[in-house]
């Protein structure tokens, strides 16, 4: 149910970028309050290094340790600083019971780092930021600052982690079952409840893992590790969680980027739905603009559109060969499948037109073998982060929008789809059942609020990203005063993981918040659809 497990494609050189002020906003939204002074350990050396030093802030604590665990060796990792931080579970009972929080802090490439670092979040919900780290690097990031990336509470390399291979095994199981089936659904809401019930066994305050208490886990870590000032950079669900903390601890906080944009005021099924229609519309118009493409592949939306009803009325069963997984999969495409399929397969746009259309033509080999692939890779086990997940779906989003909501904006996107298709968002299948049996208390209204603020921000996306719509962008910045938006061209979701031109737009811009350099973007070109036989 996380929103951006999809696979990544080759990282391509130029693309084009339109950029636009923000429209100015009426004020600034200052909610956080400030923070205790942190305290080091007697006999501290003035100018030690971040993160080679314990300290205590309020109820925290951060120890300088081994580097957390990571799933594979990241060589990003090799020469960080890294530690703990050991906050409440939750706040509101502060002699309750302590978790812990993997730190690892990448040094800056430069001999004379900047003082100001950049605090990496991660998406999902669920994923582990210190497991991003490859992706930082690799985008330049820590050019001349350090790059801090903490353990989100319940991910992988926390303790505890709230991972839970009952859903991840049920996901992996669903590829070969009908997807909106009353059966399906209860096996999925049985899942869920077993991972419930495991979390909660443990001792797991499951109503504390949500976003108010993640973004006070960062404010207590900036001033833990004695940073005056550092930089925020959120992807996919981490920018939802850099909106809010931005808005709660707006203190300290010298710029935020946030790329693949998730708005908490709007987040929920009707959003995902609009976000959908965004990205396959954007991909399909790069076809009907490439003479080629659109000459063997005639009104891609229509094909598209019209094999959502015929395998929602006909659901086509397969088997398939998956690499990493010995045996044959089984696989059940029906309409919901096949929207979801494209939501992630946005980010291997090339193959998208040949793979529709070979599915039209009864061939759906490659369709079946990108959907199942991803569920049942070796690396879907295991490393999500679930009781996050739901955390914060339950008590963030679902109490904030009804039934009549979600069906209403999945109708307005597609109208002609089944009202079947239509129940269940994409990305998030049977949420409000899951949520009755997650059970958690609803956040405060407040929580939907929209961001107020000056603080200079980079608000990125991608014209492909179906998983968080390019219109997101925009939307958040009419009330960041001091915003530029920017949207990638040809991008999947999260443009920062494909797109150097995108990698050195961020740079620039925390380099110089209020002149990011966009001159890479001139005359970037759509990508070479695959033309079949």
């Amino acid at each position: 149910m996380a929103l951006d497990h999809a696979p990544r494609r080759r990282r391509r050189t130029a693309r084009r970028l339109h950029a636009a002020p923000a429209a100015v906003a009426t004020g600034i939204l200052v909610t956080g309050l400030l923070a205790t002074p942190a305290r080091a350990e007697p006999g501290t050396s003035v100018g030690a290094a971040t993160g080679t030093v314990a300290r205590t802030a309020g109820d925290a604590r951060f120890e300088p340790g081994p580097c957390p665990k990571t799933p594979e060796p990241i060589a990003a990792l090799a020469r960080a600083r890294c530690g703990t931080l050991t906050v409440p579970e939750n706040r509101a009972k502060p002699d309750g019971r302590k978790i812990t929080l993997g730190v690892a802090i990448v040094p800056a490439a430069a001999a004379e780092p900047k003082p100001d670092p950049i605090v990496w979040l991660a998406g999902g919900p669920g994923d582990d930021a210190v497991g991003e780290a490859k992706m930082a690097v690799d985008g330049g990031l820590n050019r001349d600052r350090d790059v801090i990336l903490m353990s989100q509470r319940g991910t992988y390399s926390a303790d505890p982690a709230l991972t839970c291979r009952d859903i991840d095994e049920f996901n992996a199981r669903a590829v070969g079952l009908v997807q909106d089936a009353p059966s399906t659904e209860r096996l999925h809401v049985d899942a869920t409840r077993a991972c419930r019930d495991r979390l909660a066994g443990r001792g797991a305050d499951l109503g504390a893992y949500n976003d108010t208490e993640s973004a006070a886990d960062y404010a207590d870590l900036r001033v833990a590790l004695g940073i005056d000032r550092w930089n925020v950079f959120g992807i996919s669900y981490g920018t939802h969680l850099a909106l809010i903390y931005m808005r709660q601890h707006p203190q300290g906080v010298r710029s935020v980027g946030i790329d693949g944009i998730l708005p908490p005021s709007k987040a929920g099924s009707a959003l995902t739905w609009s976000s959908a229609r965004q990205g396959f519309d954007g991909l399909f118009k790069a076809c009907a603009e490439q003479p080629e493409c659109a000459r063997r592949y005639p009104d891609l939306p229509a094909t598209f559109e019209r094999l959502v009803r015929e395998l929602e009325a006909h659901p086509v069963t397969t088997t398939v060969t998956v690499p990493g997984h010995p045996d044959p999969v089984k696989v059940v495409l029906d309409g919901g499948a096949l929207v979801n399929w494209l939501t992630s397969a946005t980010h291997v746009a090339e193959g998208v037109p040949r793979s529709l259309d070979e599915l039209a033509h009864g061939n759906p080999r490659r369709v079946a073998e990108q959907w199942a692939g991803g569920k049942v890779s070796p690396q879907a086990f295991g490393r999500v982060a679930h009781g996050i997940a739901y955390g914060v779906f339950c008590s963030e989003w679902v109490p904030y929008e009804s039934r009549t909501e979600a069906l209403r904006g999945g109708r307005e996107a597609f109208p002609s789809f089944p009202r079947s298709v239509l129940a269940q968002a994409p990305q998030l299948t049977f949420l409000r059942p899951d949520c009755a049996v997650w059970n958690v208390p609803a956040a405060p209204p407040s929580i939907r609020d929209v961001t107020r603020s000056d603080i200079p921000t980079l608000a990125l996306s991608g014209g492909f990203d179906a998983q968080t719509g390019a219109a997101n962008g925009p939307y958040v910045a009419r009330t960041l005063s001091r915003a530029t938006v920017v949207t990638v061209p040809y991008e999947p979701h999260v443009v920062f993981a494909t797109s150097r031109c995108a990698q050195e737009i961020t740079v620039s811009f925390f380099d110089d918040p209020s002149a990011p350099k966009t001159g890479c973007l001139t005359g970037l070109e759509p990508p070479r659809f695959e033309i079949g036989p």
